[in-house]
């Protein structure tokens, strides 16, 4: 989908793995469903923990998803001993998180060696049907030789 050539030929399952290392995103619910090189997307169904007081999805959720979702698409492009961190991220919430789940694409723009730069959008779905609702643009720093592995 990229075109971006990842470093680790194992980047998928490496990806998986850390995604299932976050207890945050096991708690809210999110699941990782694709994982490409340069790519990445989530999938958080809605439920009234995660909304706020007009029953969207809070901010705070859309954000953490737009977070996640860069770091992720980022991450499939390291080294296998290397780990990735936020350094930054921008978002933009152009409509209200309003649906039975949030959908969050992660693309890499820029695979730098230091710095890693994604887009990340957010879109609210509802029967199938997804509107956008937040824009990101994250910055990642890369970590060399640091897993994010506890046991590494």
């Amino acid at each position: 989908m990229s075109g971006f050539q990842p470093r680790n030929p194992d980047f998928e399952s490496r990806t998986r793995e850390s995604f299932g290392r976050q207890r945050f995103m096991e708690t809210l619910g999110a699941e990782l469903t694709v994982v490409e090189p340069g790519h990445a997307e989530m999938r958080l169904p809605y439920r009234e923990e995660l909304g706020q007081q007009h029953g969207f999805f809070h901010g705070g959720v859309i954000g953490t998803l737009a977070d996640n979702v860069g770091g992720y698409a980022a991450f499939t492009m390291l080294d296998a001993k290397d780990s990735i961190l936020t350094v930054e991220y921008k978002m933009n919430i152009v409509s209200p998180g309003r649906g039975d789940a949030l959908i969050a694409i992660g693309t890499v723009i820029k695979p730098g060696r230091r710095l890693i730069i994604c887009e990340a959008r957010i879109y609210a779905e509802t029967d199938g049907k997804r509107a956008l609702c937040a824009t990101a643009l994250c910055t990642l720093m890369t970590m060399e030789n640091m897993s994010d592995d506890k046991a590494a």
